[in-house]
This record gives structure tokens, C-alpha cells and sequence, in this order.
């Protein structure tokens, strides 16, 4: 039996994200599998000495990294889930810190932001050693000592490897759909002109470009989802500038969720970023065309049967998603979801790198000065 802390954002659970199903499906889907994985928020009191080892998520959060690394002197593995929020924060960012940001690199960027964030009380800043290391040093402190790396793609660990100089052990371990919760219903026809948006209301998610795509047009578009909680300029701005062909569902239940995939023949995700789009592979298993972004990791899963668009020109969000509803849906890709993309692959891989650490843990206490191999 393995014993698991997965430790994540303190908001993990009143800032839902992509990375909140992330986590709950791969515990549950290794619980399944003889792995007992708790999920631990940074800021609880957590008893180290009940697990193996521990699995952190959001590098992008070095600072709750750090707390834990020092303390429970446990191996660990890194969920990495390395947004690239440079592009979005130097072009589309309002305000003085938009200015700052157009002259700082990435690192600096995520440094000036949790700073941000702590003094705002939005979020704990549970290591004040990452305030001397800065955001980068930070990084490359966490990759040098984790025992192996969990990126959801090879195109993340490259970022990775060429961001942060990494060149050490990881396993792929993908995002996923639960295969049982969303069965497609082939008796019920398409609306063709019907486009959903499934997304947190954020900048990043890019519903502004979307809107202002597909206002006063032949399509009906449903933005669903809560806006961030620091964001509610942003949700307020695209309500304003929305056309009657546009509407708003903030709160739905995952059955009701179904519903509109179900319905809808065309998915858009045009972020700024995506490492996976989770609800584009949910979408795609419940037969929508998936627009996505032409930035970032999708396109590894997505491949040809993507319809690609350009966040930035709201003429390429329409062209991609006029083109999406028009072409018929290709099986293939339910079937190398079902195949590739599923939770309990997740989980499967997940245990392969807990197995390798646990063993590779116990003989380097027995035998020390072995030298890891690198996958």
C-alpha cells in the first residue's frame, strides 16, 4: 500500500479550476487502484509521517512548494500544470501593472503577482524564503530536488526542460474524462448553431475576443461558468459588451453540464494558454467540434481533429468556429480519448512514478551513492 499527501492551492476548492477535477479525479481514481492519496490544502497542518511521499500540484506556486519541502523532508513528485501566463499579462493586462509587465520576463511576472496576492490577503504566502530566492530561483530549487516530474504532456516537460534547464526523471501523466459520467447520446441531434464556452470567466479564457467574435451573429453562444474571484471586472465588462445572442450561466451542476454538451455542436476554448483544456476533452467525447487555442499543450492531444484558433483575432475565433460547425464530428477522437485520455489512465501512470520514487526512496537509504536513471 502507498500512502499519498497530494498538496495543493489553499483556493483550491473556492477558486475551482482545471486543476481542482485534476486532483479529486486522479485521488479517486487511485484509491481505486490500492493508492491512498490525500488531498491536503498548503495551508492545513499536515502529520508528514503518515505517507511515503508527497505529490504537489502548481509549480506555478513555488512558495507553497517550499513550506512543505523543508518540513517533511519526504521525496516528493511535482504536477508541474505550467500555465504560460506571459503572453496575456504583457499584451491584455489593464492598469499600471500592465505597463510593469510588458518590460519584466515570465519569472518576474508570477513573482510581482504572488507578492500581489499575499498583500492583498487573497492568498497565504506560506514560505517567506521565496521572497529573498525570487520566483525562478524558487523553481529550479523545487525541479532539482523532486524525485520525478508529472507533466500532462511532452510538450509541458519541454517548456519545462527549456524554461528551467530540467533534464531529469518524469512520467506523462495525461489529463483526463471519466468514461462512465459522460456517455453520449447518439438519438439526440445537434444544434448547429449552438456554442458553448465551458470556463472559468477570466482573462486568460479570453471570453472578451470570444464575444466580441461571435456578437450579432447566426450563432448562440453559452458562456458557462463562475468569473474568478479576482476578476469580477473582467466578467462585468464582457455582460457589458455582450449582444442578445450571447448568455451567461454561472452555476451548473455536472449533470446539468452534460445537458449543454449533449446539445451543442460546437466547444470554444480560446485561452491566451492551455496545458490540456479539460473541458474541450469533455466536450469532444460528447461529440462538439472543439475549437481550441493555437497556444500551448492541446494540440498534443487534439491533433488534426482540432479546429484551431488564433486568441487574438476575433476573425480567427469566428472562421474556426464557423468551420467547426459545419464539418461533421470525427469519431476517432471519442475513441483515442476513451483510449488515452481517460482518468484511469491518469491514475495508472500516477502509481508507476509513485512506485519508482517509493522503491528508488528505500534503496538509496540502504545503498547510498546510486545514481538515478533518467527517463
Amino acid at each position: 500500500m502507498i500512502r499519498v499527501a497530494m498538496i495543493t492551492r489553499a483556493t483550491l476548492f473556492t477558486a475551482k479550476g482545471g486543476d481542482t477535477v485534476q486532483v479529486l479525479e486522479t485521488a479517486k481514481h487511485l484509491a481505486a487502484i490500492g493508492v491512498t492519496a490525500d488531498i491536503k490544502l498548503t495551508d492545513e497542518a499536515i502529520d508528514y509521517n503518515r505517507y511515503d511521499l508527497i505529490h504537489f500540484f502548481n509549480i506555478t506556486r513555488p512558495a507553497d512548494i517550499l513550506y512543505h519541502l523543508k518540513k517533511s523532508k519526504k521525496p516528493f513528485v511535482v504536477s508541474p500544470i505550467l500555465i504560460d501566463y506571459s503572453e496575456y499579462d504583457k499584451h491584455y493586462r489593464k492598469g499600471i501593472a500592465g505597463v510593469l509587465f510588458r518590460w519584466l520576463p515570465a519569472d518576474s511576472i508570477e513573482y510581482l503577482k504572488t507578492l500581489a496576492r499575499w498583500l492583498r490577503g487573497n492568498d497565504a504566502l506560506m514560505s517567506f524564503s521565496y521572497i529573498l530566492k525570487g520566483h525562478r530561483r524558487a523553481v529550479k530549487k523545487i525541479l532539482k530536488k523532486t524525485s520525478m516530474l508529472l507533466p500532462n504532456s511532452k510538450l509541458e516537460y519541454e517548456r519545462i526542460s527549456n524554461q528551467y534547464k530540467y533534464a531529469d526523471n518524469y512520467v506523462i501523466v495525461p489529463n483526463g474524462v471519466d468514461p462512465v459520467l459522460f456517455h453520449f447520446d447518439e438519438t439526440i441531434k445537434k444544434d448547429s448553431g449552438l456554442v458553448i464556452c465551458v470556463a472559468r470567466i477570466e482573462g486568460i479564457k479570453n471570453q472578451i475576443n470570444l464575444i466580441k467574435a461571435l456578437n450579432k451573429t447566426k450563432f448562440n453562444l453559452l458562456l458557462i461558468g463562475a468569473p474568478a474571484p479576482n476578476q469580477l471586472g473582467y466578467y462585468q465588462k464582457c455582460k457589458k459588451i455582450a449582444a442578445n445572442n450571447i448568455n451567461f450561466i454561472e452555476h451548473v451542476s455536472q449533470h446539468e453540464l452534460l445537458k449543454y454538451y449533449q446539445q451543442a455542436k460546437v466547444h470554444v476554448l480560446p485561452s491566451w494558454f492551455e496545458t490540456t483544456g479539460l473541458s474541450s476533452l469533455e466536450a469532444a467525447v460528447m461529440g462538439c467540434n472543439v475549437v481550441i487555442t493555437n497556444k500551448g499543450d492541446a494540440k498534443e492531444y487534439f491533433e488534426e481533429t482540432g479546429f484551431y484558433c488564433d486568441p487574438g483575432l476575433p476573425e480567427s475565433i469566428y472562421a474556426a468556429v464557423e468551420k467547426a460547425s459545419l464539418q461533421e464530428y470525427n469519431e476517432a477522437l471519442r475513441k483515442k480519448i476513451f483510449t488515452d485520455y481517460t482518468w484511469q489512465q491518469a491514475a495508472l501512470q500516477t502509481k508507476i512514478a509513485y512506485k519508482d520514487v517509493k522503491t528508488h526512496h528505500a534503496t538509496k537509504n540502504s545503498h547510498t551513492g546510486n545514481k538515478r536513471y533518467t527517463q
